[in-house]
């Protein structure tokens, strides 16, 4: 498995909270979305089909560091690297950068898991 990704976003005026600036929580939904795209590119996704059973990668945890504002139509590079690969999780660090400029980075944990409909989600054997 690879384990480095890049990949662009631009800000879109409904990231934008009343200051003018990309909402503190649009950066979660910014690291999934670099993840996606991340699976994608290897020919996978973060929702599969295994052996007759739905898989998914639930959320045991995600953090993130703000260090610079962000605005509408600022473009984002958003690096991605697997720090942690155990036998049944990832963690994912990444980097945002403006240009030469760090905007935040963060982190996210995630597990394996059967996640079959009407079922109790399970970790994979």
């Amino acid at each position: 498995m690879h384990s480095e990704f890049h990949t662009t976003r631009r800000v879109e005026f409904s990231d934008t909270d009343m200051a003018g600036i990309v909402h503190f929580s649009r950066f979660f939904v910014f690291m999934e979305a670099a993840e996606h795209a991340f699976l994608r590119a290897l020919g996978t996704s973060v929702s599969t089909e295994w052996d007759g059973n739905k898989i998914g990668w639930p959320r045991l945890e995600a953090t993130c560091t703000y260090l610079s504002p962000v605005v509408f139509e600022d473009v984002l590079d958003i690096h991605l690297k697997v720090i942690r690969k155990g036998t049944k999780s990832l963690t994912y660090r990444f980097d945002f950068f403006r240009g030469e400029t760090a905007i935040a980075s963060g982190e996210l944990s995630t597990v394996c898991c059967i996640c079959n409909p009407g079922e109790k989600i399970r970790s994979i054997p």
